[in-house]
């Protein structure tokens, strides 16, 4: 293959690089104009009919089921067109071969037990009292989910089910934090607050309309950001912020985030935070505000390179701007937390744009060639300048739920600590797939970590040297968190989830939020059927 010519300071187009059939992934500037790979649809964000909706995905298939039709009840509804767009066909990151990403294991949910919590150690925080209402791990016991529980394994704490009846298109339950002894979970226009011992309801907040933006982010003090629509209609805006406290579940300051102009659309909006930072990131334009009051801190400029999108943690706030030029030429910038001002630039070449962020500290983006379906994993110092390009064997993939976390930070399985760049390897059906560790000095792989006969390996976070990871359960066997030592040796079993009852559940989440804290393993869906029948919505794992 070629290579075009680079500008100065440029992400070289990576030679061995596979070429993506089907869409392109989303990402983060103007699509570029000539070639569209969505067939007779509108290839510019201010044409009509933009942006284009990817291939129907099944919402809900059962384990070993064929998926739906499309149209079938679970699918994301129809007024969210303008928020479900081609970042759910997914960034895949194809190093050295071509491929796709499939979209994961299905979400209908077999029969709901309550778990039955067992007499065994009691884990770290001080459980609820079970008032006898139902819904502690007391109450309406079916069956003991930690049953016939094999030597070595560890148990099931809790799982709580829901029963809502809702739009034939389904609730969305995206959001999902661990914040102390609570964890907090999304439904619809609601967030509760439930302990993390043993389930039991501590808090509620109910929302005007529905909530449709969020950042897994919390402040120090366990606060965080949501957005929520401005009504129940079908064209209601995602333009209503609130902060909130999620130790307490009490609510805080509240406002409409107003248009920085006419053309201003509140398109797939999404949250990044850090410090007391937070931006409203969407189509076009940004806007900067303060966790702690409210205040507004900056906006997006009028004229030249417009961020449209944020990037933020670790202290640090990067955009991603879009010029104004022939060639709508991308551009990422860094930006002080509090003005938004600007010390240095990276300039893409033509037709390339910026799909995911990985990391800040060093920046670690994921960039993409719609045009030539080429995709690029390049490294910043602290200057902004190109320090590497990643390169490797295998096909790497970061998965994006239908439920639909758009955000420069979101839909990725990818982690960066150390230097170190963890990515998955596709993981095709009946087939093991492995963790690949990057030097990000170097760019090249320093491990592969296979997840064994038949398993799914994805990594969750990376402290101290280590990285923590989930081997996915199975219909038959539960998953299991492991720690994968700095040197990529053989994993250690931090908690083993059992394989009777639970097993069926816990493989039948789809494209689930995961959080792995104190201990405690914690997976929820992230989209409701809302057919007036128990679902599963967060089930807990421990000692």
């Amino acid at each position: 293959m070629t290579e075009p010519p680079q500008p100065p300071n440029q992400p070289p187009t990576p030679s061995g690089y596979g070429h993506l059939p089907g869409p392109p992934q989303q990402a983060y500037g103007y699509p570029q104009q000539g070639e569209n790979p969505y067939a007779g649809a509108p290839a510019h964000p201010l044409q009509p009919g933009y942006p284009p909706q990817p291939p129907t995905v099944p919402a809900y298939p059962a384990p070993g089921l064929q998926p739906p039709a499309p149209g079938t009840p679970g699918m994301p509804p129809k007024k969210k067109t303008t928020l479900l767009i081609a970042a759910c066909v997914v960034s895949a990151l194809v190093l050295g071969g071509a491929g796709y990403l499939a979209f994961g294991t299905g979400d209908q949910d077999p029969k709901q037990p309550v778990a039955q919590e067992s007499g065994d150690a009691k884990p770290s925080g001080s459980p609820s009292v079970d008032d006898g209402d139902g819904s502690g791990p007391g109450g309406n016991q079916q069956t003991d989910l930690n049953a016939g529980r094999k030597q070595g394994e560890d148990k099931v704490l809790w799982l709580k089910t829901t029963k809502i009846d809702g739009p034939g298109a389904g609730v969305a339950t995206q959001g999902q934090w661990v914040v102390g002894d609570t964890v907090a979970k999304i439904v619809g226009k609601t967030i509760k607050g439930y302990a993390v011992a043993d389930g039991k309801e501590k808090w509620t907040i109910t929302f005007p309309a529905d909530v449709c933006g969020t950042t897994k982010r919390t402040t120090d003090d366990g606060k965080t950001v949501v957005l929520y629509e401005d009504g129940p209609s079908e064209t209601a805006n995602c333009n209503q912020l609130r902060m909130v406290d999620l130790k307490t579940g009490k609510e805080g300051w509240s406002k409409e985030v107003a248009k920085e102009s006419a053309f201003d659309m509140f398109i797939d909006p999404s949250l990044a935070m850090t410090g007391d930072t937070v931006t409203v990131n969407r189509l076009t334009r940004a806007t900067a505000f303060r966790i702690s009051t409210g205040e507004k801190l900056f906006g997006s400029p009028s004229e030249g390179c417009v961020p449209g999108a944020y990037a933020a943690g670790n202290g640090k706030l990067i955009g991603v701007a879009t010029c104004n030029d022939t060639d709508m030429t991308v551009e990422v910038q860094d930006a002080d937390p509090v003005t938004g001002k600007k010390t240095w630039t990276y300039r893409l070449p033509k037709g390339w744009k910026v799909a995911r962020v990985y990391g800040l500290d060093p920046i670690v983006l994921h960039l993409t060639n719609a045009g030539t379906k080429e995709n690029s994993i390049v490294v910043l110092g602290p200057d902004g300048k190109q320090r590497t390009t990643l390169s490797g064997e295998g096909t790497f993939s970061t998965e994006c739920s239908v439920s639909h976390d758009d955000s420069l930070q979101g839909c990725a399985t990818a982690v960066v600590d150390a230097g170190t760049l963890y990515l998955p390897t596709k993981a095709d059906l009946g087939k093991a797939n492995e963790i690949v560790a990057f030097d990000l000095a170097t760019g090249k792989a320093k491990w592969r970590v296979p997840a064994g006969e038949g398993r799914t390996l994805e990594p969750l976070k990376a402290a101290n040297g280590q990285l923590i990871a989930y081997r996915k359960a199975e219909p038959d066997q539960g998953g299991e968190v492991v720690s994968i030592p700095a040197g990529g040796s053989t994993p250690t079993a931090l908690l083993r989830h059992p394989s009777g009852p639970s097993a069926p559940i816990e493989s039948s989440f789809y494209s689930p939020d995961v959080d792995y804290s104190d201990g405690r393993f914690f997976i929820s869906t992230t989209r409701l059927l809302a057919q007036d029948k128990d679902e599963k919505l967060l089930m807990v794992f421990g000692k």
